[in-house]
């Protein structure tokens, strides 16, 4: 039973074999044979040069073929196999320029009938060789870092790379820095590097006045088993100065002395040294003043000296103290800063004493001070008010010589005493005087408190007192006078004139009065209307600044005369006249505009001027012919007629001079409406409220035609029969010459000046006239 199994394992066993090594015949015959292929590159030559061989067993005749980079792609024509399956290189590579590996196709193919019997994928690699030295991103580098720079602190950082294999020591490679120009002991410099860049660092402390730039020279340089390659580096290193030197005190000049209440003017320079660069903030000096309280100095820097300039700026007074104590510290415009080496360390960083900039308190104990004494000269000191500014309270209207105050002034001046002599200043109204010796201010005008000068209430005045030094000097003093008011003010209208719209119902006006009087002598006003005013004018409210005169219904259209009687709190009044335009303002809202729209010249009223001229300029002609003729007595017979009768208006009468030349005389046997009247208006007589009735002449109101729109003025004058020609012509054209052959007279050059003067007056009285309708 146990001796089956084991023959078939036996029998299996067997045939396994058999089967292997029958596959393993065929496998055999299509094996490929190549060897490792690789390229150097940039290799010399000679060209073509064998790398290797394709061997393939068959027992038929193949044919091989290349395909890929280095035969057909780029870079073509590179490689090339034969038919005995050997491949060539026929020319050279580069590593870092091209492909780093060759990927190509080998072809067998049937001789008999050219199928691919074969094909498989091949990679050549491209060996890298060290060609290309490292590289410096820039073949110089600049820096500038202030002295004041720590140590182990990055200074510079350069950058470099090396275009062969990375991975291999060709394409590795180290910094070193070769040189250092100068050399100073003060300071080493040091790279430290991280892959492709180097960090340059340095030991110790850096000094301008040693060195005011360093040049460095750093190599970069491979790993190269054959050959090793190198590239330089120029790196460049500004030191730009700090303020690590103090300014020193070297002298001081000037007088070192100033006159009492002298300000503004220098006393002292002082001189300093600083071994920084000239120009710099590290140089430029800044100066400090100690123990001036007051702030009587002040002191600037010269910038172009450096020195420093003491000012006294404030007044001194020799009487206070004669000299001031002073100390002046001296430092630079940017911080201070020191650097020293106490000793150096191997391959560490060194020990430095250092002070940095922004150590104010340990530098503040180094600044350079230097004690100053300025001496104060003592000179004569004008008088002094005591008190400077004095207030007295009076009433207005005191009497001429009232006593106001007594001002009382000193000499502060220990060494030169001197009399003075009180003198009035700024006085604008001219109120007061003062005793030379005395000081003592009194009035010489009635003080009101209602003059423009008085501000607030009160006036001032200025007063000096002047000695007896050389030069002469004064002191000031200030007089304040307040005034308490009185009641010597009565209120007066602002407006003495005012508009009303006629109406059915009442209108109202508003009229305000003004007192320059304060309360309790002032506002309110009481108003009152003087006259007989009743239904026609009243006062609403009575009591007020400003209050509504109130129109009836009785008043007419036309221009109306009120006394109105204005009374403050204290019963002082003033009575007035208040003149009140009422007008339809239904054709215009206003009244003053009504009156001007119908004064306006039309086309009629400017040809009536215009012929004015005209009559003007011929009776001037005619004057100056007649003045010369033969003078001869003219007789004249007047036979004028006039008559005064009732108007029955309510209108007020005019205001117009009649000319003392216009003299109306009545005859004995004249009669009108059966009364005899004789009327002479004398010069500068005013006619009011009249009527004059001539011959045939209707009745006028004489009212002043300026004054009163719906009135007129109109006054003519006639002679007996054997006259009437004469005087009739004479009012329209002077004198008619046809009149000359019935009457012989002369007329002189006055008697038609006055006779002129008359026929302007009409042709106005005329042209008013015209403009009216």
């Amino acid at each position: 039973m146990r001796t089956l199994p084991v023959s078939f394992l036996l029998l299996l066993s067997v045939w396994s074999v058999c089967v292997w090594a029958d596959s393993g015949r065929i496998r055999q015959k299509r094996a490929w044979i190549i060897d490792s292929f690789s390229i150097e590159e940039e290799h010399p030559g000679p060209f073509p040069y064998p790398i290797g061989k394709v061997e393939l067993d068959r027992s038929y005749l193949v044919n091989y073929e290349l395909h890929g980079q280095g035969v057909d792609i780029e870079p073509k024509n590179i490689l090339s196999i034969d038919k005995s399956g050997v491949v060539y290189v026929n020319g050279t590579v580069d590593y870092e320029h091209g492909p780093k590996v060759l990927r190509l196709t080998f072809e067998a193919r049937n001789q008999s009938n050219n199928e691919v019997d074969t094909r498989l994928g091949v990679e050549i690699k491209i060996l890298d060789v060290n060609d290309n030295a490292p590289k410096f991103q820039k073949s110089v580098y600049e820096v500038t870092v202030d002295e004041s720079h720590d140590q182990g602190k990055e200074v510079l950082t350069v950058l470099a790379f090396d275009e062969d294999d990375s991975s291999t020591n060709n394409g590795t490679f180290v910094f070193t820095i070769k040189s250092v120009t100068p050399k100073t002991d003060n300071v080493e410099f040091y790279i430290q590097q991280r892959k492709e860049s180097g960090t340059i660092h340095f030991k110790g402390c850096l000094d301008f006045e040693k060195a005011q730039k360093y040049t460095i020279l750093v190599e970069a340089k491979d790993k190269g088993e054959k050959i090793q390659l190198s590239s330089t580096s120029t790196l460049i290193i500004n030191i730009s100065d700090n303020n690590n030197n103090l300014p020193e005190f070297s002298g001081k000049t000037g007088p070192g002395k100033v006159k009492e209440r002298e300000a503004g003017v220098e006393v002292l320079r002082l001189q300093v040294t600083d071994k920084d660069v000239h120009g710099t903030k590290a140089w430029k000096a800044k100066y400090t003043i100690h123990g001036d309280k007051n702030e009587i100095f002040k002191i600037e820097t010269d910038p172009v000296t450096n020195e420093g300039i003491l000012t006294v700026v404030k007044q001194t007074d020799y009487e206070e103290q004669t000299n001031h104590n002073l100390s002046i510290s001296v430092q630079n415009e940017i911080p201070y800063f020191s650097c020293k080496i106490k000793k150096k360390v191997q391959n560490a960083m060194w020990e430095l004493d250092k002070i940095p900039p922004n150590s104010d308190t340990r530098s503040a104990n180094l600044y350079n001070r230097i004690p100053v004494t300025i001496y104060v000269e003592d000179v004569n000191d004008p008088p002094v008010f005591i008190p400077p500014v004095k207030h007295v309270v009076v009433m207005e209207n005191i009497d001429v010589g009232t006593s106001l105050t007594t001002f009382t002034a000193k000499d502060m001046d220990g060494s030169h005493v001197n009399t003075f002599t009180f003198v009035k200043g700024e006085d604008i109204n001219k109120w007061i005087t003062i005793g030379a010796k005395t000081g003592e201010v009194s009035t010489i005008k009635i003080l009101d408190r209602e003059s423009p000068f008085v501000i607030n209430g009160t006036y001032t005045a200025t007063l000096y007192a002047v000695d007896e030094g050389v030069p002469p000097l004064t002191g000031t003093g200030t007089l304040v006078i307040h005034l308490n008011d009185q009641n010597d003010n009565v209120p007066i209208l602002e407006r003495n004139a005012v508009s009303i719209c006629i109406d059915k119902e009442p209108t109202m006006a508003n009229i305000t009065a003004v007192d320059l009087d304060f309360p309790p002598f002032g506002s309110p006003f009481y108003y009152e209307i003087l006259e007989d005013v009743k239904d026609k004018w009243r006062v609403e409210p009575a009591h007020g600044t400003t209050v509504s005169l109130v129109k009836g219904k009785g008043v007419y259209s036309g221009h109306h005369l009120l006394q109105m009687k204005i009374s403050d709190q204290q019963g002082f009044y003033s009575i007035q006249n208040l003149t009140v335009t009422v007008c339809d303002c239904s054709v215009t809202p206003n009244c003053h505009i009504r009156m001007v729209s119908q004064t306006r010249m039309g086309p009629g009223a400017a040809l009536i001027v215009v012929l004015a001229i005209l009559i003007l300029s011929a009776m001037c002609l005619m004057s100056l012919l007649l003045s010369c003729k033969e003078k001869k007595k003219m007789i004249l017979i007047d036979d004028g007629l006039g008559h005064i009768i009732k108007s029955n208006t309510e209108n007020s009468g005019t205001d117009c001079m009649v000319s003392s030349s216009l003299v109306i005389h009545k005859t004995d046997s004249s009669k009108v409406n059966g009364t005899s009247v004789t009327k002479n208006v004398n010069s500068n007589q005013k006619v009011t409220t009249q009527t004059v009735m001539h011959k045939g002449q209707k009745a006028v109101s004489q009212t002043p035609w300026l004054v009163y729109n719906d009135q007129m003025f109109k006054h003519s004058a006639y002679r007996n029969s054997t006259r009437r020609t004469y005087r009739e012509n004479f009012q329209k054209s002077c004198v008619i010459s046809s009149s000359r052959s019935n009457y012989s007279y002369n007329i002189n050059a006055s008697y038609l000046s006055e006779n002129l003067a008359f026929l302007i007056h009409q042709v106005i009285l005329h042209l008013h006239l015209h403009l009216v309708i």
